[in-house]
């Protein structure tokens, strides 16, 4: 049996075992993405991104559909009520489900245009909405209902619900895809995957120091990811970064170090943390969902 894990730093033994165990939990999507633990009843809830689902796995190994048509959905996120919100690649907005089940369009404009098609999102402790924005599900089949690009790039948003408040916060990459903050707020992480169909495209994550709370400013290369794309990732207790790769999801230290590998039989896109203790990682890869235990905590669910 191949290991699972490979080391490069030792700080990575502090993070997860060697002989750590990954574990498949589900298969049968078309092609899995955004993950969110829910604790109130140890599930998972995740998106079969070009399937056009919304899939849920619970602690008893029970896979259900919760949305059939999903309008594309693809990153999710609970917001500091609990409740689920998601980019709709489709509907080209944020949308969030209220408490009857029932989801709402919170916001799918910017200074009147239609946005291109959020893909991934985040949610501040002050609770705005902070989301990525390519024109993947205007350009690319299976990941939305086509259309035409209003917007005049690719943009970072930070969304306030309360006041409807909305503005770009990074405008310096070409296909901002995943993103999550530091364990203080203090710093953005945002992956570039221009790679992915454009020739000698950015496969980057690049960080931006947050400043009031509310803009993120003088961005730098943190680290460049391969093979493949850092599609989404997390940060745990400690800032250490936790990136989706083709071969495995690939972990660095906040000083940019690649600390080591944890490898996936399929391509992994994205991640998340949870269980009881928020110290197992759950990920998305391929057509399926996976999860490995580790000895640290994540700080974004």
């Amino acid at each position: 049996m191949a290991e699972v894990i490979e080391i490069y730093d030792d700080r990575l033994r502090a993070i997860v075992a060697p002989e750590a165990l990954l574990q498949k939990l589900a298969n049968g999507a078309v092609h899995s993405e955004g993950p969110v633990y829910f604790h109130e009843d140890d599930s998972v809830v995740w998106s079969d991104a070009h399937g056009n689902r919304l899939l849920r796995w619970s602690f008893n190994d029970n896979v259900s559909v919760l949305r059939d048509p999903s309008d594309y959905q693809s990153g999710n996120y609970r917001d500091l009520q609990g409740r689920l919100v998601a980019c709709s690649s489709g509907l080209r907005a944020i949308i969030r489900r209220e408490g009857d089940g029932e989801w709402k369009i919170l916001v799918d404009r910017y200074e009147g245009k239609r946005l291109n098609s959020p893909n991934d999102l985040v949610v501040k402790s002050d609770g705005t909405i902070w989301f990525t924005d390519p024109p993947y599900g205007i350009t690319e089949p299976n990941q939305g209902y086509g259309g035409e690009q209003e917007q005049p790039g690719s943009y970072v948003y930070r969304f306030d619900p309360a006041t409807n408040e909305i503005y770009p916060v990074v405008t310096d990459m070409v296909r901002p895809n995943g993103l999550a903050f530091s364990p203080d707020e203090s710093l953005l992480y945002v992956s570039d995957t221009a790679g992915f169909n454009i020739p000698g495209g950015p496969h980057h994550i690049r960080v931006y120091e947050v400043v009031d709370g509310r803009w993120a400013k003088n961005g730098r290369v943190f680290a460049v990811i391969e093979p493949g794309q850092p599609d989404g990732f997390r940060v745990d207790e400690h800032g250490n970064v936790f990136s989706s790769s083709q071969d495995s999801v690939q972990v660095y230290a906040p000083d940019g170090t690649r600390l080591g590998k944890i490898f996936v039989p399929e391509t992994s896109t994205n991640l998340t943390f949870g269980g009881k203790s928020g110290d197992r990682l759950f990920i998305t890869a391929g057509k399926s969902l996976y999860a490995i235990d580790l000895k640290t905590r994540g700080v974004q669910q």
